[in-house]
């Protein structure tokens, strides 16, 4: 007798986490807007400000995913993820047909409500994938976080390096990429990606662990594979080719781990899971039986306010201080990294590198090993010790504040050198970011508070992208003969940069407090976690 592949069977859910790892893969495009701005900002004779305009316009879309959030407690994954691919389709399918020719540039504001489309379909995405996957392997928070978002920022070295393969960075058939793929790899999701039971045993936990080492590795494979594609220089048409067959069996790979589990439960699994409609909001800190029978009766006549680390509705999270402490911080790591993201095409242009493309690779190259190894690593020291997970995000901030001070320097590969530092910092502070709201506020409501915290990224792009480095670029900026500007020089941005680096201090300095102030939960994770193994040890 053959072994069914449902969703909650092992190899149905390693299978729905591995095409979550797909979507991931495919849904920064949203990071990619370097890579076509010139050609917008070229085609539609606008200056940097304008530009700019349009790319906190994208970003924007993201303050939209408080729509994501309120559904994906109230819908099933696979419509989450619909909404995203269509949105995505329509919102860079008219970017692609302004930039291909096909039709005629639109109105500025016509043109800010489809970049705000593209940029809200991720949001969709997102938070499908996050919301699912952390709540079915809720006791590997980190590793999840690590590598989703680890993969989010491979994405776009993989758009932009398979556009450089097979279309010699074309513009318009870059944007046909962003346009079709996400909509096809959503499909296969929906398939699959299901909410299902979390792991009960500490086996199960410890087997989970093995494979998201592996997954860890394939990813870490695949992010040396495409920065050594990027620094060998120009390659042959024939070449490139290989290369891009190769990153996709690459990516495929995962594969093998529920082919594995599929092949070794094939003659002896016949149990069927009886406790398939159980999903739910199981605290973080593992509670006595009478402890849990009490947070049952919810129709209690006196419910106390919640603490931090135990579940809380969002009106709850939003009354505390460590919320907005989280919330501040974040602003200041993401709203200035997106401004380096988003500004990259120009930065490199003022400073004299005509192919700007290896460093928008550098940044989302570097910006994966942030995320994937803060999220193992902070996983690591909470299990180990019960560091709390803020202090890598203190530990970034400061970093991303040396990164700036670098740029504004404008040495020789000071543009190389910021780029992989911004990446990293960037990267850390989005991995650790989620699991740590998550701890903090429980995953009832995640997916709600995940995309009010989410709010962070238009509004940076808004306040650094769209004000900061649009207003003082083109103070320094000169008119062209089109009716932009431009402006060549280390003058340009070092102003920004400065100014960048002190609201990284800022933000080193909420991490700090905060960490300081979740020391306790922490201490009781580490604790939940090491009477569990040592009761598994005792039954063993």
């Amino acid at each position: 007798m053959g072994v069914k592949l449902s969703p909650a069977s092992p190899a149905g859910k390693w299978l729905g986490f591995v095409t979550a790892v797909w979507v991931q893969a495919i849904s920064g495009n949203n990071y990619t807007f370097s890579n076509y701005s010139d050609a917008l900002k070229t085609l539609m004779g606008l200056t940097q400000l304008q530009l700019n305009g349009l790319s906190v316009a994208k970003d924007v879309g993201k303050a939209f995913g408080i729509f994501a959030g309120l559904a994906s407690d109230r819908l099933p994954t696979a419509v989450i993820l619909l909404i995203g691919s269509v949105e995505g389709f329509v919102g860079y399918g008219v970017q692609w047909l302004v930039v291909s020719g096909r039709i005629q540039p639109l109105p500025y504001w016509a043109m800010c409500v489809f970049l705000c489309m593209g940029g809200n379909s991720t949001t969709w995405m997102n938070t499908a994938i996050l919301v699912t996957c952390i709540r079915n392997f809720r006791k590997n928070r980190g590793p999840v976080s690590g590598i989703l978002k680890g993969y989010v920022g491979l994405s776009t070295a993989i758009f932009t390096d398979v556009c450089s393969a097979l279309f010699a960075d074309d513009p318009a058939k870059f944007l046909m990429m962003l346009t079709v793929v996400p909509l096809v790899v959503c499909l296969s999701a929906m398939l699959f990606l299901r909410e299902i039971p979390p792991s009960k045993t500490a086996t199960e936990e410890e087997e989970e662990t093995k494979f998201f080492g592996v997954i860890n590795a394939i990813a870490v494979v695949i992010a040396i594979y495409l920065l050594a594609f990027d620094v060998t220089g120009a390659h042959g048409r024939l070449f490139s080719q290989f290369f891009a067959a190769i990153l996709l069996i690459l990516l495929a790979s995962p594969l093998l781990i529920p082919i594995y589990l599929l092949t070794k439960n094939f003659a002896s699994s016949r149990r069927e899971s009886a406790d398939v409609e159980r999903i739910a909001t199981e605290p973080l800190l593992e509670a006595a039986p009478e402890v849990e029978k009490e947070a049952e009766s919810v129709t209690a006549a006196e419910k106390r306010r919640p603490v931090v680390g135990e579940e809380h509705t969002i009106s709850e999270a939003m009354k505390t201080a460590d919320f907005w402490i989280l919330f501040g911080s974040f602003l200041c790591g993401v709203g200035t990294g997106l401004s380096v993201l988003n500004n990259l095409g120009q930065m490199g242009r003022a400073l004299g590198y005509s192919d700007v493309s290896i460093f928008v690779s550098l940044t989302s190259i570097w910006g994966f090993f942030g995320r994937i190894l803060s999220g193992s690593v902070s996983e690591y020291f909470i299990k180990r010790a019960g560091t709390p997970r803020p202090v890598w995000n203190a530990a970034s901030q400061i970093l991303m504040a040396v990164g700036y001070v670098v740029l504004a320097m404008a040495m020789p590969g000071s543009l190389y050198v910021g780029s992989v530092v911004v990446g990293i910092c960037y990267g850390v502070r989005l991995a650790v970011t989620v699991p740590t709201a998550s701890e903090l506020f429980g995953l009832k409501y995640f997916g709600l508070i995940y995309n009010i915290l989410i709010l962070n990224l238009p509004l940076g792009s808004f306040l650094f992208s769209g004000l900061l480095a649009g207003i003082l670029y083109d103070a320094q900026a000169t008119s062209t003969a089109g009716g932009g500007n431009t402006c060549i020089g280390a003058h340009c941005y070092r102003l920004v940069f400065v100014v960048m680096a002190a609201v990284c201090v800022v933000g080193f300095g909420l991490d700090v407090l905060l960490s300081m102030r979740t020391k306790s939960v922490y201490a009781k994770i580490y604790a939940s976690r090491k009477c569990k193994r040592a009761s598994s040890i005792i039954v063993q």
